[in-house]
Order: structure tokens, then sequence, then C-alpha cells
């Protein structure tokens, strides 16, 4: 489970997915996969989240990493490459963006 803290020296992503209601079950399933089968395993994971919109039209998936070095090479395994176009197929479009901890309220 991921928690937010101050002292995290980690990458932190967050990564938005839009899409319609009618694929976010299907989208929220690969993630999921994605996630059990492949990502959990790559080296640098730390953690992960997925949140979904009550309108079901945008999920975003919180991750921890050790680095960002560890999060680009996760992308970049042939099994990511292939799971992100089929993952792209089922929304308008997702973007990871990285980000460091500025302040835990």
């Amino acid at each position: 489970m991921p928690q937010i803290t101050a002292d995290f020296q980690g990458q932190t992503v967050i990564t938005t997915f839009e899409m319609t209601p009618a694929t976010a079950d299907d989208l929220l399933d690969a993630l999921r996969d994605a996630y059990r089968e492949v990502i959990s395993k790559q080296p640098g994971f730390r953690s992960a989240a997925l949140h979904v919109n009550d309108a079901r039209t945008r999920i975003c998936n919180y991750s921890k990493w050790d680095s960002r070095q560890d999060y680009q090479a996760m992308l970049r395994t042939p099994e990511m490459r292939e799971r992100n176009r089929h993952i792209n197929t089922l929304c308008k479009g997702f973007e990871p963006v990285m980000y460091e901890v500025a302040e835990v309220l």
C-alpha cells in the first residue's frame, strides 16, 4: 500500500488515463494484470494504487519507485511495451508524470 511521507527519496509517478465508461473495467483489468504479472516484479518497484473517478472516465495510477531509472527501465521491457500498446487501445490517452514529494500536510 502506498504511503506518502516527506522523507521519501525515490520517484513518484502519477499517470492519468482518459477513457469512456464503457472501457473503464477493461482498462482497470489490464492495469491490474500488468501490476500483478510484470510491474510489481521489476527492480525498484515499491507500491502502487489505482483510483477511478465516479463518472468512470478517468483512472489515476499512483506508483512509487526507488529511482527514475527503475521506472524507465520497466517501461522499456518488451512485456510492458506490448501491454502499453494494448492499454492505449482502451483509452483516449494516458500521461505518466514524475513527481517528488514537496510537502505532506
